[in-house]
């Protein structure tokens, strides 16, 4: 992950500047390359050496459904997006990918015609990618472009897409919506960009009339997806410090809305969890994570930026179990279904979790390459995409 100066947005060349952490990139406007990491590579910083693999007693059954080939992610993060009985994939390199979900053969595949940074959002019937240079791009459910719009900046969120509008946000914190069928803008609304902010991707959830948006600064915002009109505005983490570093408080990942809660982490701030009609809050629990949560009936789960996995209670935030089993190792955005929570880390390893008491289930191995993207589940499976271009479908028992 890397730290972005929003100084000169729009026309400034970023450059590596610090190691912050573990593996944290720190990108300064116009300042000269003093050291790198990339968060990419495949192995994390000597500073935090990541733990070791220790042998795993299997009390689950894991095995590989299917895997494909889908294209490398390259320095980008793009999610695949499940709708119906299909997957949603896409590369850096422009190729967008449908996939039946239960055999994994291809639908569809076709280039976007251009570099990609962000995606896949679909509906099913509209499938939106970001290419570079803050250029939006939309398909339809055959895979034949419908339209392009022009982002204010570059988008590293994936679009989402819902109730035939598409809402994208750019790294100067604009939220744009679109109307999914012409591309045309329907509304927009701009929050001030901290100086520094993660570079990474706070995301957009749409659940009806709402969209909830996670922002740079740490802010989760409910707008009303007609208008975007403003329903309610809440801090996840607050930006404390002396230091524009010590500041950053970013929401990492998507918000993820369930009954009536609708719960987000942030990094050097807090996992909580909301009324999602009102904002009002239920609990919060401090936690720095760059990477978002999952939720269940029961629980919610973080992974935290230093390789821990956490279970919350939904109903009062209670701990339930944290496990650092998996220390340093830059653990993705769990994924739960079933009995299991499971999590990708930086060699490609998904680790499953017991949800009960956090237990280590059970382990697989898919291409050695980092687990970026936010893992999905499609009916009784688990979806990873790694960084090299294998998606991979994970049935667990």
């Amino acid at each position: 992950m890397r730290i972005e100066s929003n100084a000169k947005l729009n026309s400034a060349v970023m450059t590596t500047t610090k190691i912050l952490g573990a593996g944290l990139l720190l990108a300064i406007t116009g300042c000269s390359t003093l050291s790198s990491l990339n968060p990419f590579a495949s192995k994390p910083s000597t500073r935090n050496q990541p733990a070791a693999l220790t042998e795993v007693k299997p009390t689950a059954t894991v095995r590989t459904v299917w895997s494909e080939k889908i294209g490398k992610a390259g320095q980008y993060s793009f999610a695949p997006a499940v709708v119906g009985g299909d997957v949603f994939t896409a590369a850096a390199d422009g190729t967008i990918t449908r996939i039946n979900a239960t055999t994994g053969r291809s639908v569809w595949s076709i280039n976007a015609g251009t570099k990609l940074t962000a995606g896949v959002g679909s509906d099913g019937d509209t499938i939106v990618v970001a290419g570079e240079k803050g250029t939006v791009l939309a398909f339809d459910g055959n895979g034949k472009q419908r339209w392009k719009a022009q982002a204010s900046s570059e988008v590293l969120s994936t679009p989402a897409v819902g109730q035939n509008v598409v809402i994208v946000r750019s790294l100067d914190n604009r939220v744009v919506a679109l109307d999914a069928e012409t591309g045309v803008r329907k509304w927009f609304l701009q929050r001030t960009a901290p100086a520094l902010t993660l570079r990474t991707s706070p995301g957009i959830t749409i659940v009806n009339s709402t969209a909830f948006v996670g922002l740079a600064g740490g802010r989760l915002l409910a707008v009303t997806l007609t208008n975007g009109a403003p329903r309610w505005e809440v801090a996840v983490g607050d930006p404390r410090g002396t230091t524009e570093l010590e500041r950053i408080a970013d929401i990492s990942g998507s918000p993820v809305v369930s009954g009536r809660d609708v719960c987000a982490v942030a990094y050097q701030g807090r996992v909580a969890c909301f009324d999602a009609a009102s904002g009002t809050p239920r609990w919060a629990k401090p936690l720095s994570s760059d990477v978002g949560v999952a939720v269940d009936e029961r629980f919610v789960y973080a992974s935290d930026e230093r390789g821990g996995l956490s279970a919350f209670a939904r109903d009062g935030g209670t701990s339930i179990w944290r496990t650092t089993q998996l220390a340093n190792r830059r653990l993705s955005t769990p994924v739960s279904s079933n009995r299991l929570v499971a999590v990708g880390d930086y060699q490609g390893y998904i680790h499953f979790f017991s949800k009960e008491d956090g237990s280590l289930a059970a382990r697989i191995s898919t291409d050695g390459s980092p687990i970026l993207a936010a893992p999905v589940s499609a009916g009784a499976n688990f979806i990873f995409q790694t960084q090299s271009g294998t998606l991979v479908a994970v049935a667990a028992e």
